[in-house]
Order: structure tokens, then C-alpha cells, then sequence
């Protein structure tokens, strides 16, 4: 099973944020899926998260700015902010948890990672 992000980059201080993440792999269903970040020097944090009834949770910080959205036919999460602010500036990771085809194993999946920075 893999997760990969798209979007991230660059962002000027009160732009818009678009990241998305698609799944591929020997995937039945896929239960809660969400997006974390890291800042430097920081522990990762929860910024949304989306579970498969589509209840959703944001981190206080991001609250009212973001918005997590998930497409099941295409296996993918997306999130989407707005007014960024450089404590936004983070690297942001993919999250899903998997239930694999014909078989009872669930996974913890991660993305790779995506750098998004909030300057001038």
C-alpha cells in the first residue's frame, strides 16, 4: 500500500493550501484517513482528520481555515486552507488506515511527506 501526496510548496502569508493524497495497493476499504504535520523541531500533530462516515476533526489551530474531504471511489483524502500563516509551515504527511484485500490485516499508512512554506 502506498500513499502520495501532491500539492504543497511555496505559499504566501493568507494564501490557499490544496494538498491531496491517493492510495494505491491491494486496498479494501480504508477506515479513518487524515493529514499530520511536522514543523522543525516539533512533534507531528494532527491537523484534520476524516473517518469512512465522513466525521470530521480539526486541530484547534487550523480550525475554521481548513477543510478535509475525502474521495473513496479514488481512494484519496484531500485538504484544503486557507489564510496561512507561517506557523503553518510544516512538513505535511498522509494518513490512512487500511484494511487490505482478502485478508484481515489493517495498516497504519504514511505518505512520504510534503513540504509547504509560508513566506513572502
Amino acid at each position: 500500500v502506498q500513499l502520495v501526496e501532491s500539492g504543497g510548496g511555496l505559499v504566501q502569508p493568507g494564501g490557499p493550501l490544496r494538498l491531496s493524497c491517493a492510495a494505491s495497493g491491494s486496498i479494501a476499504t480504508i477506515n479513518d484517513m487524515a493529514w499530520y504535520r511536522q514543523a522543525a523541531g516539533k512533534q507531528r500533530e494532527l491537523v484534520a482528520s476524516i473517518t469512512n462516515g465522513g466525521t470530521t476533526k480539526y486541530a484547534d489551530s487550523v480550525k475554521g481555515r481548513a477543510t478535509i474531504s475525502r474521495d473513496d471511489a479514488k481512494l484519496a483524502v484531500n485538504l484544503k486552507m486557507n489564510s496561512l500563516e507561517p506557523e503553518d509551515t510544516a512538513d505535511y504527511y498522509c494518513y490512512a488506515y487500511v484494511v487490505r484485500r482478502a485478508s484481515p490485516v489493517r495498516l497504519h499508512c504514511w505518505g512520504q511527506g510534503t513540504q509547504v512554506t509560508v513566506s513572502p
